[in-house]
């Protein structure tokens, strides 16, 4: 029986370079590869004859190999493995290209599966590239509902299934957490046979059965998350902060601009909360270009005028770099430190100095347990148990469903003073910090106070009125030479582009070669006389900076992309967005791409390159409200993710239910109510802050 708790190189054919790539999937022992769940399944489990096969069929055929061997194609210098497969009807082709090792696995006369898409012409049937598979008993990869998985580079779908079926040999170990009679009233099945069927169901309905369970795992676990944080801050204490309104309108007036109905409304209340004694709890949500910052950094500044600290927590270090470029501009009017503390990089900036000094980092992090840094901007590395405030209260956390509970709350857990002795206010040990969380992900309100039942919600629904709409075109593939002159016109105006290339849902190596071969395009073929950038998730951070400080300072005229821009990169004289396969992208991911150039008073414009001119995507070209494409994509998409987060990333902490799943959501929101009146048992024995290996 295997440990839930092994690591995956104690797993057979795991060496340490496999390992590796396991590890970038997030894929460290067991029971992580038991909750990677496939994202489609590929239907195989029609089982024909070969005489009944037509052009386009996707089946699997069952039969004996005969005349196996590679020859060397002529053309493309490429070794061709083919064969004829055989049953009682007739015979059919495969040929697969660059895989000569074949010959090594399969043998003239073995009776095997072939599975794949029929192609060829009314002379002539064959299979291309087929998956095959022995005919030994029980299959993995042909005659079935077939998994597909998201890889990453050097990993096949054959080896992550063969790796998860040995991992299911520990599923006996999780134990079933939901009583009886509730699962019984809810028609859920089995969790272990749940967690079977997902990779490896039998039919159809086995596949739905084990969905919808998972899934209502997941909400459950959310709405109890929710639960337990709202009763655990309904029971803390927090410093108040006092509104300085002489200071405020100062920092208000270094803004250069005004404020927006919806920014002044949301900064009000998030002041009137951190005036309380209880911590604040609350959800900033605004559309692309509304103005997050502005109102956190509101918040910042009464809450130094209150001598205690805050932290400003970012995603990556690209957005931490962003955001305290930007607080230490807008907090000038106040005799501030400002800092920064990413994995790579620390600073500290004095608000009346003109450029940050540099810091070792051990001297900020004890400046930091000291008091004497107002405010820290950072990444993960904020989180880690070193890092300590003398006196923090509170926690501004920037895109938040990037971070899990666990993370959340540890930030909340900083408080504690270095000096038991001091007693300034959000300084007592027993003090939580006020949380202000963003995020310019469009939830639909009703669905955001289901899902958020511990927060309260401030929503910026309007941009600053010297905003312009960014004109936006659908353009089809013979429109592409018209648009490409339109930009080159652009750049000569001075102005810089964003390209975008869609991941490839199944690996990000596939994404990476989209941006890389774009980025060949653009310079070599299209607009070989400007400057062209490159930026993708698999670069270094330092890689990454260079080219984003580059495309900042107007050294890269075009800049090709994943869609790594799309959370947080803010580039004013960037005026123009041209997103490739438009299709491959949800509507709330393409507006808050588009909002990339809408960053400026100047006219902004977006090109969607599609194949597919579909009602879908003509929204986007007269609809500019975040919220409204949000809730088209929860009626359009099906299972589609609204955030976007690498196209194929999941929807907070969730790893199989997706904010589509509307009905279900509010299902488990009463299952939850239901599960804490009636099975309070059940809820203590149930850690919720992360995936614990239930041994």
């Amino acid at each position: 029986m295997l440990s839930l708790s092994l690591p995956i190189e104690k797993l057979r054919l795991v060496g340490p370079s496999m390992a590796s790539r396991l590890k970038r999937l997030g894929i460290f022992d067991v029971y992580d590869l038991i909750y990677y769940f496939p994202f489609r399944y590929d239907d195989f489990s029609h089982l024909k004859k070969i005489n009944e096969l037509q052009v386009g069929d996707i089946a699997t055929v069952r039969g004996k190999i005969e005349l196996l061997d590679n020859r060397r194609s002529p053309r493309k210098k490429m070794i061709l493995t083919e064969c004829f497969l055989s049953d009682e009807t007739g015979s059919i082709k495969a040929i697969w290209f660059g895989q000569p090792y074949i010959l090594k696995v399969l043998k003239n006369g073995d009776e095997v599966y072939f599975s794949g898409k029929v192609t060829g012409n009314l002379l002539e049937l064959f299979f291309q590239n087929p998956t095959y598979e022995k005919v030994t008993g029980d299959t993995t990869h042909t005659a079935r509902l077939v998994p597909i998985y998201p890889l990453t580079e050097g990993i096949t779908q054959k080896q992550i299934r063969f790796l998860i079926k040995q991992a299911l040999a520990g599923v006996s170990q999780i134990k079933e957490w939901l009583p009886e009679p509730f699962k019984k009233d809810y028609h859920l099945t089995e969790l272990q046979d749940a967690l079977y069927a997902i990779h490896f169901p039998k039919d159809a309905s086995d596949l739905g059965q084990s969905q919808n369970r998972l899934k209502f795992d997941e909400l459950l676990k959310l709405h109890l998350q929710n639960y337990l944080l709202k009763k655990d801050l309904d029971n803390s204490v927090a410093s108040p902060i006092k509104f300085d309104e002489g200071k405020t309108k100062a920092i208000v007036a270094n803004l250069g601009f005004a404020l927006t109905g919806a920014q002044r409304k949301a900064a009000w209340q998030v002041l009137l909360d951190m005036a309380k004694a209880k911590p604040m709890n609350r959800l900033l949500e605004g559309d692309v270009g509304s103005g997050k910052t502005a109102v956190a950094a509101i918040a910042l500044a009464n809450a130094a005028l209150n001598n205690v600290q805050s932290a400003f927590l970012a995603p990556t270090e690209i957005l931490a770099s962003q955001h305290f470029l930007s607080l230490k501009e807008i907090l000038k009017p106040l005799d501030l430190n400002v800092a920064i503390l990413t994995a790579k990089k620390s600073g500290v900036f004095n608000t009346g100095d003109e450029a940050p000094s540099a810091i070792t980092k051990a001297k900020l992090l004890k400046s930091m347990t000291l008091g004497e840094i107002q405010v820290v901007v950072g990444t993960h590395a904020l989180i880690q148990e070193k890092v300590a405030f003398g006196n923090l209260g509170l926690v501004v956390i920037d895109e938040q469903h990037r971070f899990g509970v666990e993370q959340r709350k540890a930030m909340r857990e900083k408080s504690s003073p270095a000096r038991p002795e001091r007693s300034r206010g959000a300084g007592n040990p027993k003090t939580t910090p006020h949380l202000l969380s963003m995020t310019a992900t469009p939830i639909p309100r009703t669905l955001a106070l289901t899902l958020y039942g511990d927060l309260d919600l401030s929503v910026l629904d309007e941009l600053p009125p010297n905003r312009k709409k960014p004109i936006t075109q659908l353009v089809a593939p013979t429109g592409r030479e018209k648009a490409y002159e339109f930009i080159l016109g652009k750049v000569k105006e001075g102005r810089q582009i964003f390209v975008v290339c869609p991941l490839i849902e199944e690996s990000d190596k596939l994404g990476v070669k989209a941006a890389t071969e774009e980025y060949q395009k653009l310079s070599e073929e299209i607009f070989p006389q400007l400057a062209i950038g490159l930026l993708h998730g698999r670069m270094n951070i330092k890689q990454k900076e260079k080219v984003m400080n580059d495309f900042t300072s107007g050294k890269i005229d075009i800049l090709a992309a994943t869609p790594v821009v799309e959370v947080g990169v803010n580039v004013p004289n960037a005026s123009v967005i041209l997103i490739e396969s438009a299709e491959r992208f949800g509507l709330a991911q393409l507006h808050q791409l588009r909002g990339r150039v809408n960053r400026a008073h100047h006219q902004s414009y977006c090109f969607i390159f599609t194949e597919n001119n579909s009602a879908r995507l003509k929204l986007l070209v007269d609809c500019f409200d975040g919220f409204k494409l949000a809730e088209e994509d929860l009626r359009a998409r099906g299972s589609g993710n609204l955030t976007g987060n690498e196209q194929s990333g999941f929807f907070w902490q969730l790893r199989i239910a997706s904010l589509s799943d509307v009905k279900l959501i509010e299902e488990t929101k009463k299952a939850s109510q239901e599960l804490v009146e009636n099975y309070p048992e059940t809820l203590k024995q149930l850690d919720l802050t992360n995936n614990i290996h239930p041994e």
